[in-house]
């Protein structure tokens, strides 16, 4: 995951006495406010549970108010804190900083922890009306919404939930996935524009399709998410072929419609908006698609010339890097102007030949998805190549409690006690100063599957004299590859 804290905010509190509110974004999206304090508060916690020579060095507190210059130091230093326990897979998918930025993101927007509705939908618009608490993670509501459907345990984590926006021309874009340390709920309501919560199938391997497609849900909610694939043009096909598919659907022979469509280029791909390319020249209109362990560049030289295509695996990828340029007015990729939002870029270096590394750009306002779509490819072949298998419901059991400081000083105690399959999670308001249980320790063993998720670069301010540490993140399937793949 990428963290970040581009500025800050000054606030008032109930007494009239001001602070200043330190903006998180986490993977180019805001997602809470917190004050110093609180960050302080989640490190002495990280610190108890794991021994301080396995954190990064937190600011230090500061007796006299801090000037402009002091301010913007300590700033700096906290993304430099937040974006090194981002990376360090010991810590980023503890129940302790998943509580504090799902317990941060509920106080942001000001929501009561209360059962409310939720629509989910699948891709052809069907839709699964849940009734979930405001506070329930991503994970929790995804089961809910599988178990709704009657979807075995063992498939659900194939699918993840995400977030989707119709545009005005009735495509959609995707935004992104949603992550466990925030609520559908509260993230979905943020966000302003016609948007849906939608359950879509998150595996880059087509040969998981042959397991799935053995259970008659998880072959329903395949067929139904390549049908809507097909008829948006993401997976191409002949007239004939199309001709095919339609006699198929027609007739409801969904296997069939699936084993015809697992033929045809791009399916099971992910489809971004046109962007720009440095490649095969600087400027370069692209289409850029992942799947299949790839991430696929169909570029268009010339008007009235066919399509090139560049194929881009991810295990050639040495490493690759997000930068964000801050618009100076200048036309950004989807063809509009706009002053105020920053550019995105994404940057791979890729082993061209048995000799040649090159650098590769693609500037677009997706590429934190593009980045986080990598590092679920190179997850999914570092899975299969240890062999272990993937999550499923109720596999993992959560005991122990921490505490989450609020703005305003108070501590609520947040206890979880239950499997990973319920996740109920109890709290309770106590004294800043009370005693608070650790969670049970976890191993510090290092692994060989170190997720790149938790190891994503920072952002690189490239119009400002402010550059992370940080440029870029290495590909550990990159070390994978032999001869036969140069």
């Amino acid at each position: 995951m990428h963290f970040s804290i581009p500025d800050t905010e000054e606030f008032s509190d109930e007494s009239g006495s001001t602070y200043m509110g330190y903006n998180i974004h986490i993977n180019g999206v805001f997602h809470c406010t917190v004050r110093y304090r609180q960050l302080h508060n989640l490190h002495e916690q990280l610190k108890k549970e794991y021994g301080a020579n396995n954190l990064p060095v937190f600011p230090p507190k500061k007796l006299l108010p801090l000037s402009s210059s002091q301010l913007e130091e300590r700033r700096a230093m906290l993304e430099k804190y937040i974006q090194s326990v981002g990376q360090d897979p010991r810590l980023v998918n503890t129940d302790l900083f998943n509580g504090f930025l799902l317990s941060a993101q509920q106080e942001t927007s000001c929501e009561k922890s209360q059962e409310v509705p939720l629509d989910v939908f699948l891709m052809n618009g069907y839709k699964i009306s849940l009734n979930v608490v405001t506070t329930e993670r991503s994970d929790q509501v995804l089961e809910k919404a599988c178990h709704q459907l009657n979807l075995p345990n063992e498939y659900v984590y194939y699918f993840s939930l995400f977030l989707i926006n119709r545009e005005e021309d009735g495509d959609i874009t995707i935004l992104r996935k949603l992550q466990d340390f925030e609520s559908p709920y509260i993230s979905e309501k943020s966000i302003q524009g016609v948007h849906r919560v939608v359950l879509r199938k998150s595996y880059w391997d087509p040969g998981y399709d042959l397991e799935l497609m053995s259970n008659q849900v998880a072959l329903n909610m395949l067929y139904v998410q390549t049908v809507a694939d097909v008829e948006r043009g993401w997976v191409l096909s002949s007239k004939e072929t199309k001709h095919q598919l339609a006699s198929l659907q027609a007739r409801g022979a969904k296997k069939e419609y699936l084993d015809l469509a697992r033929t045809l280029k791009y399916y099971g791909f992910l489809q971004f908006r046109p962007c720009l390319c440095d490649y095969p020249h600087p400027g370069s209109r692209v289409l850029v698609s992942a799947g299949n362990r790839e991430l696929n560049l169909r570029i268009r030289l010339a008007e009235g010339q066919d399509m090139r295509e560049g194929s881009f695996k991810v295990a050639r990828m040495r490493c690759w890097r997000i930068t964000t340029l801050h618009n100076n007015g200048q036309m950004s990729t989807g063809g509009s102007s706009s002053s105020s939002n920053p550019q995105l870029e994404l940057s791979f270096e890729y082993l061209m030949s048995r000799d040649k590394l090159q650098w590769i750009t693609i500037a677009s306002e997706q590429a934190i998805l593009m980045s986080v779509c990598l590092q679920a490819m190179v997850d999914e072949l570092l899975l299969k190549k240890t062999g272990m298998k993937r999550k499923q419901p109720g596999d993992k059991v959560r005991k122990g409690s921490w505490s989450y400081m609020k703005r305003d000083g108070s501590s609520q105690l947040i206890s979880v006690s239950q499997s990973a399959s319920s996740d109920a999670i109890c709290s309770n308001i106590s004294s800043a100063n009370g005693d608070v249980k650790s969670p049970s320790k976890n191993e510090f063993s290092t692994s060989s599957m170190r997720k790149l998720s938790e190891k994503l670069s920072s952002v690189t301010l490239k119009s400002s004299s402010k550059q992370t540490p940080h440029p870029f993140v290495e590909n550990d399937a990159f070390e994978c590859i032999g001869d036969e793949d140069l």
